[in-house]
């Protein structure tokens, strides 16, 4: 029988599988130790067993998911793991600080649609999941740093909405005022007093990818 696919939509899990770590391939663990401190990732362990196996564990700032390198851990070569993503909600602030620390960053890019070429600069009209900057490790390894301020329908389950730094908080806030100025606006200037529980809602929304408050 031939195989063929099914129109039906798959079942979503229900068991929570959370993408803990990602392994890459480097030529030299300390060397690559120095260069992710350097970022200001933070090392969460460095075990090391005999002369066949050490592990370095460095996760991002705000990220639920770590990257582990050292010794015995894949048989992958160095430099082999590419286009990695790392999401920031201002891609301008977070090339400033690649380039402050020392790393060689591509400029901030964008792209007009998916597939598009690259064209230089941020969004002109910040449209999230459009901004881009790319950066290398010593060994190649690669990522691509991603402006996401927005998140299409779907990706972010609504009822589990959070915030994982301070800055990315700040960022939120910036911008959920900006809405509510046009938004007091639109309602003759008045001053609006329930405007925490518009924020609360615009911000909620906003990363859930539902529809926005106006």
């Amino acid at each position: 029988m031939a195989n063929t696919l099914s129109s039906e939509t798959p079942r979503p899990g229900t068991i929570d599988m959370k993408l803990e770590a990602v392994i890459i391939a480097v030529a030299d663990a300390d060397r690559s130790k120095r260069f992710y401190g350097g970022l200001g990732w933070r090392l969460d362990a460095d075990f090391v067993v005999g002369d066949a196996f050490r592990v370095v564990q460095f996760t991002p700032p705000g990220s639920p998911c770590s990257i582990h390198f050292g010794k015995g851990l894949t048989s992958a070569a160095p430099g082999s793991a590419k286009g990695l993503y790392l999401v920031v909600s201002d891609i301008v602030a977070a090339h400033a600080e690649l380039v402050a620390r020392g790393v060689e960053a591509s400029e901030v890019f964008h792209r007009a649609g998916p597939g598009q070429p690259p064209i230089s600069g941020r969004h002109p009209e910040g449209r999230s999941y459009s901004s881009y900057v790319t950066f290398s490790d010593p060994d190649g390894n690669s990522f691509i740093l991603q402006e996401i301020t927005q998140r299409l329908p779907g990706r972010v389950d609504a009822s589990e909405t959070i915030f994982t730094s301070s800055g990315e908080l700040a960022a939120a806030l910036r911008r959920a005022a900006a809405a509510h100025g046009e938004h007091e606006k639109r309602t003759g200037g008045q001053h609006d007093v329930n405007w925490p529980d518009w924020y609360a809602e615009y911000m909620v929304a906003e990363q859930a990818g539902t529809p926005l408050p106006t």
